[in-house]
Order: structure tokens, then sequence, then C-alpha cells
């Protein structure tokens, strides 16, 4: 494998669905209202996916969610959704070993609006960057798969891509890439160091 693209959100950050869990907890809310929404209620996928493809604003998509959950008070509603995140230390360092052993590395992310990323962090981190609110585009589908093998001079076939979400990486293989599933920085780096052939640690 000559490229290594990977998901921003419950890969280089802690996990989502924990912040999620927080998120409800702070509001009184069931502690998995927010994530059967988003995965049993047809329209806030429909929202969702609005949303990551920059077809609506944040602040639409935060009132119309506010609606979903009961929450009355929708200021910084998303913020408060992704406060419980931190950055995965190990996963960025194994991105940064790659790139510097000469590995084409890229980030394809569904964003939430603006999105919620250290912009600064990018150039020592990826030689190509894909996020779906800027390309009205999202995971699963093939094009965002195939823009982010292109933006780091890859065919999909030689690109190995990384996502907490089965769906997602489904949606790579789909287009020739090799995927992992990503359940933590233990089982994660050890894959890609077989498939990279590389010590990341």
């Amino acid at each position: 494998m000559k490229g290594l693209l990977v998901d921003f959100g419950g890969v280089l950050t802690s996990n989502v669905f924990d912040s999620f869990r927080g998120f409800c907890d702070t509001e009184g809310l069931d502690p998995d209202a927010l994530v059967s929404l988003f995965r049993e209620n047809p329209d806030t996928l429909k929202l969702l996916r609005a949303v990551e493809t920059g077809d609506i604003a944040e602040a639409d998509f935060a009132a119309q969610l506010g609606g979903m959950l009961g929450v009355a008070d929708t200021e910084g509603l998303v913020d408060r959704m992704f406060a419980g995140m931190q950055a995965d230390e190990p996963m960025l360092a194994a991105v940064r070993s790659a790139k510097a052993a000469g590995i084409r590395t890229g980030l394809i992310s569904n964003s939430l609006g603006e999105g919620r990323y250290d912009r600064s962090q990018f150039p020592e981190l990826f030689h190509g960057v894909v996020i779906s609110g800027e390309e009205g585009m999202h995971k699963p589908n093939p094009d965002i798969y195939e823009l982010g093998a292109e933006r780091v001079g890859l065919a999909p076939g030689d690109c190995v891509f990384v996502d907490d979400l089965r769906e997602n990486c489904e949606g790579a293989e789909a287009v020739g890439m090799t995927a992992v599933l990503h359940r933590g920085a233990d089982t994660t780096i050890p894959r890609l160091e077989a498939l990279l052939g590389l010590e990341l640690r």
C-alpha cells in the first residue's frame, strides 16, 4: 500500500459516540437518545446528510435536531455534542510517521456544519484533504473516496482507508481500497504496520 487515508472524528479523536452519550447525560436525555436518532430515524439521517454536504447551515441543522431531541436551547448545540472528544495522540503519531516514511496521507471526513478541525496540523499530517461540506459529497458515496485518492496522487487500489463506521469502510472497499474498521489505536496501528510495511510507533 502506498497511501493512508483516514477519517477524522472517531479515528484521529476519541470515540464520537461516547461524546454523544456524554452530551445526552448533560442535557438530561437518555444516554443513547442521539445515537438512536441517527441510526433509526430516516428524517434524522436525511438531516445529517444535508449538513454533511453543506446543503443546510449548521444553525438550521441544530434547530431541527434540537426539536427532534426535545432540546430547547440549540445555541452551540453541535459544539456541545462534540465537547467530549479529544485528540487520539497515538493515531496522530502513526499518520505523521507514515507521511515521514514516504506514504501518501490524506483525510476523508464527513463534516457537521463548519467542522471541528485543527487545520494548523493539516500540513504535517496530510498530502491531501477532502471534507464533505466543502465538496458537496459524503461517505459512503464512491465519489468521495475517489477524490481522496486523487488528492494524494494515487489510485484507490493503492490506498488503505481507516474509519470507525462499517458502512464507510464498505464504501471504500467498493472503489478498491483496503479498509480498516477502527476500534482503537491498539488494534488499528498493528494492522496498518502490516499493510504499509512500516513501524508506526
